[in-house]
């Protein structure tokens, strides 16, 4: 256990974005011997062999390719995402306000926007820079692991009732300090300066960018026993961890194994990169052709696969149980969660769940059901957008967390090894 949580806390601390956590996870595969692969060339898969694409830098597809077995082949997909509820520098976002430099941001997802207050807060992403080839600028990444920004409270004597709660403004209240416009400075393009200096390259050259202000709190075990976990972005980086881990661990001769890590599924997964695109079945029909099968044996294949969607479950909060279902109350330490839905916001089928129940008997991997309470609307995830593209039997599996979409979050570490032992068990059957 303590090997999967050390696992879990390096991609947390180095995941500080999607295209970070690309990196990170491209890196981990290629030191496993995967193969790098482009969408716009041509593949010369083989059995046996071990590959990874990424997809506009936030997205990664990663597969083991085992003997093809006709007539049908096992296909194994477990899906993922990249993203998180976090904020989003907008362009022009340099302000300079009564002498301190300030930072224009909007927020990204569902977060809770008081939780971003007080906290050591850092900036990720990449920076596009002017290149001597119009249509493919010079992509430069970045990521300050060091206390950057900070968005400070109000102090209660100028605000008497804040314990009685407090709506923010998302554009007023979170515009985070970058520090001190000191007289004599330059005012104008802090930040663009400090990037300009950061990536070494000259400030007129920087043409766009895409960076995101994420929460520089390290990882932590607590408890008595150091049973708990409190990090950012458990949402969603335990499921990437143990599907990345699962995929490196597993071993199956025959069939088709595939990660795929998405983009966007804050924000509703319908874009190039999210599961709400063509890009998964893009994927698929690329590698069949590559291997050499015919589109119909590549739709048949379709039919008797499955896909595995990892994305984070509510556990019962001590204090608040009357938020959860009456008879469906998992907790954090019991196990992974099924994911259920009537609206099918979680992917539902009776076969699938009993599948996926039978994986969990088999390598006895601790499971638990979780149902919304009927009179709330619960949350969705990737795996209902993913299947209505590519018609597969889908269950929505993760782990119990307190305090989701928080820029902290809490989970059990036994949990992180339940999940991590059914994403390898899946990939072997």
């Amino acid at each position: 256990m303590m090997q999967v949580a050390e696992g879990l806390f390096h991609l947390l601390e180095k995941g500080t974005s999607a295209v970070m956590v690309v990196r990170e996870a491209a890196q981990r595969l290629a030191s496993a011997g995967f193969q790098e692969l482009y969408f716009n060339q041509s593949w010369g898969l083989t059995e046996n062999g071990k590959y990874y694409v990424k997809h506009h830098d936030t997205s990664l597809f990663a597969f083991t390719v085992g003997e093809w077995v006709a007539p049908r082949c096992a296909v194994r997909i477990g899906a993922a995402h990249t993203d998180f509820p976090c904020l989003r520098v907008k362009a022009n976002p340099d302000l300079c306000t009564a002498g301190y430099a300030q930072v224009n941001v909007e927020v990204y997802g569902g977060a809770i926007l008081n939780t971003w207050l007080d906290r050591p807060l850092g900036i990720s992403g990449r920076v596009a820079v002017q290149s001597g080839d119009v249509m493919h600028p010079d992509m430069r990444y970045i990521s300050i692991e060091r206390p950057l920004l900070a968005i400070p409270n109000l102090a209660i004597h100028m605000e008497p009732e804040i314990n009685k709660g407090k709506e923010l403004n998302k554009q007023t209240d979170m515009l985070p300090i970058l520090g001190l416009a000191e007289e004599g400075l330059n005012k104008d393009k802090m930040l663009l300066r400090f990037l300009a200096e950061e990536l070494q390259v000259e400030m007129d050259k920087i043409l766009d960018f895409e960076l995101w202000v994420y929460c520089q709190e390290p990882p932590r075990r607590l408890g008595m026993q150091e049973e708990l976990i409190l990090s950012p972005r458990l949402d969603n980086l335990t499921s990437v961890q143990a599907l990345l881990e699962g995929l490196l661990k597993a071993r199956r001769e025959e069939g088709l194994n595939v990660v795929a890590l998405f983009d966007h599924e804050e924000i509703g997964s319908h874009t190039k990169q999210g599961a709400g695109s063509l890009i998964l079945q893009h994927l698929l029909e690329k590698i069949y052709d590559s291997l050499g099968k015919t589109p119909a044996q590549a739709r048949e294949s379709l039919y008797d696969a499955f896909l595995l969607s990892l994305d984070v479950a509510h556990g019962l909060h001590p204090n608040k149980k009357g938020k959860m279902d009456i008879t469906n109350q998992p907790v954090l330490g019991k196990g992974i969660c099924i994911k259920e839905a009537s609206a099918q916001t979680y992917a539902t089928d009776c076969e699938a769940v009993a599948i996926l129940e039978q994986i969990c008997r088999k390598s006895k991997t601790p499971y638990q059901k979780f149902v919304n309470r009927s009179d709330m609307r619960g949350g969705g995830t990737l795996g209902a957008i993913a299947s209505s593209i590519l018609p597969v039997r889908t269950v929505d599996v993760g782990v119990p967390i307190l305090a989701m979409h928080s820029a902290v979050e809490m989970m059990a570490a036994t949990d992180m090894e339940a999940l991590t032992r059914l994403a390898t068990a899946y990939f072997m059957e």
